[in-house]
């Protein structure tokens, strides 16, 4: 059939199925979320309405500062992400593609990742006041701690929940703030010793964290590398490994005093 062909016409007829196979990967849903800067919450503040942070059983005092936990906003595990989408993400600053896998639990309906998030949360805030308590030398019998935070799951605000528990029982451990009134936002899982563990999505965590109006960003020190990417004008790293060097290098910062790890 294409020896009856003109040049052109055996030309075009071979460029159909490479036309429609470009077609469908166009429009055809791939395996990837697209992520952005999400919303991120003043620890010692409100929520919401609520407080994120009460504390019954101790005597606490009122912070001058904000301790921001950050987040990321991906597409959700049941939207469709095309080339198209993948292709403008790679070359923006203020988003990322990420397998769909690495956000999402493979297989799960949105129901079952909303509750697993959910349980995520629940766990980090638990590991978070326990952290802090051991860190203060107070016991949990004699401390309740309550966390609120609508709407946010995950494990990645353990650090600043640990953080903020802090700075409501003891400040900087001389009767000032553990900011320093600076407004400070971070990421990191946190364990009951307190040690803390990278995240991922933190070059999109420090764009939202600088857009509320953080000066100042805790990262995990394994994730250095990645927080420097597009890294906004203003915003300082302090990398962290555990509660205890997170606390000392704010008190450092705070007074003045002593070294302030950077990345």
């Amino acid at each position: 059939m294409l020896s009856r062909l003109t040049r052109p016409q055996a030309v075009a007829v071979c460029a159909l199925p490479v036309v429609a196979l470009l077609a469908t990967a166009v429009f055809a849903p791939l395996p990837f979320s697209v992520a952005q800067p999400g919303m991120t919450a003043n620890v010692l503040g409100d929520n919401k309405g609520e407080s994120v942070i009460t504390i019954t059983g101790a005597d606490t005092h009122k912070t001058r500062g904000q301790l921001r936990m950050t987040t990321i906003e991906a597409t959700g595990p049941d939207q469709d992400v095309s080339l198209s989408d993948v292709l403008d993400g790679w070359f923006r600053t203020d988003q990322a593609v990420m397998p769909r896998d690495s956000v999402y639990p493979s297989g799960d309906t949105v129901k079952e990742i909303e509750e697993h998030n959910a349980e995520e949360m629940k766990k980090s805030q638990d590991t978070a006041t326990e952290a802090a308590l051991n860190h203060l030398g107070e016991q949990s019998d004699d401390i309740k701690v309550t966390l609120r935070l609508a709407d946010v799951g995950g494990p990645s605000a353990g650090l600043l929940f640990s953080l903020g528990i802090v700075d409501k029982l003891d400040g900087d451990g001389s009767g000032g703030d553990l900011t320093g009134g600076r407004n400070i936002a971070g990421t990191g899982t946190i364990d009951a010793d307190g040690k803390v563990g990278p995240v991922g999505g933190v070059a999109l965590k420090t764009q939202a964290a600088r857009r509320d109006g953080a000066t100042v960003f805790l990262v995990p020190k394994a994730e250095c590398s990645d927080a420097k990417t597009d890294l906004p004008k203003g915003l300082r790293l302090i990398p962290v490994t555990t509660l205890k060097g997170a606390i000392t290098a704010l008190v450092a910062l705070e007074k003045d005093q002593g070294s302030v790890p950077s990345c």
